[in-house]
């Protein structure tokens, strides 16, 4: 074979290379828009993105050292005419190790919101929305976010199906039904998006709304394990679509692709987790506000501020 004709030949075959690569990338671009359109076919028109031009502008701090802190507020109005957070956590993620940490304060907690004074923790959101919480929790705890992203929970159970096809296995302690529109029985379960929802929503838990924050823990550290498996990677332009129209975040997205990439290829281990008030650090009390949980301020922010802090790492 003359010089001539391996050069054709080799000219031939980087031809074919680059039109498969194409075809492929086409494929992909046109799998991706089809899941994505279908996501947003699975979702309804979501309460939140009306709502987000009423906030005020969020002034969370800059990212430091790699360390994302996200404001998670999930919205559950139940006919209310002034919705309050009805969940209210703090996502941190650490985009060297991978290691994801989840902090939930007591919708309860009684705390000074700055210019309103005391009153209970998710009052806050009702009062100034996503800044506002960002503020009372560094005016109380000295500690500061620098994004938010707020869930509509009537989207809730679609995310899980899309995430979670074949259901979540949990271990329900006794029978839940009132207020949630079901009933699930006790003993393990695997429950599908509309039952999960219900399962974090029960508020007449027998330890109170620490019962209900235990298991707002347990579902979002298992639908992680979700989200890293084969099929939620191949479903997730789908997930993007089903979540568009329930979340209002200022997480812009290349940090959400970077936090996605982390986790699928990172090996991230489990979610730690946190609850504040911490234990032997609070009193329930009856003020005008209702019943609430009066704290140690100083030994809460300590706890947080160490379960956040990676001293550790950077030394």
């Amino acid at each position: 074979m003359g010089k001539s004709e391996r050069r054709n030949k080799k000219h031939k075959g980087v031809r074919n290379f680059l039109i498969v690569t194409t075809l492929i990338l086409l494929a992909g671009i046109a799998y991706g828009v089809v899941q994505y359109n279908s996501g947003l076919a699975t979702a309804n028109e979501g309460l939140i993105k009306e709502e987000q031009t009423l906030f005020d502008e969020f002034e969370g701090a800059d990212p430091q050292f790699g360390e994302i802190n996200v404001l998670l507020l999930g919205s559950d109005s139940r006919g209310e005419k002034v919705a309050r957070a009805d969940t209210l956590m703090i996502a941190h993620y650490n985009q060297t190790t991978h290691q994801m940490k989840l902090v939930s304060i007591m919708r309860d907690t009684y705390v000074n919101i700055p210019d309103y004074g005391y009153h209970k923790m998710n009052a806050a959101f009702s009062l100034g929305g996503p800044e506002l919480v960002r503020k009372t929790i560094k005016d109380n705890f000295d500690v500061d976010v620098d994004s938010y992203a707020i869930v509509d929970f009537t989207g809730f159970s679609k995310i899980v199906d899309v995430i979670a096809p074949d259901g979540i296995k949990v271990d329900i302690p006794y029978a839940m039904s009132h207020g949630i529109g079901m009933t699930l029985q006790p003993g393990n379960q695997v429950l599908n998006g509309k039952q999960l929802l219900g399962y974090v929503r029960f508020r007449h838990d027998i330890h109170s709304d620490f019962g209900r924050v235990e298991r707002q823990q347990e579902a979002l550290s298992k639908l992680k394990d979700e989200v890293v498996s084969i099929h939620s990677i191949l479903n997730f332009p789908k997930l993007l679509g089903v979540v568009e129209p329930y979340i209002n975040t200022n997480v812009d997205n290349r940090t959400i692709l970077t936090i996605g990439k982390g986790l699928i290829i990172g090996k991230a281990g489990n979610i730690e987790t946190l609850r504040i008030p911490v234990e032997n650090s609070f009193e329930d009390k009856r003020v005008a506000a209702g019943a609430v949980l009066s704290i140690d301020f100083e030994k809460n922010k300590q706890a947080l501020q160490e379960f956040l802090s990676t001293e550790e790492i950077k030394k």
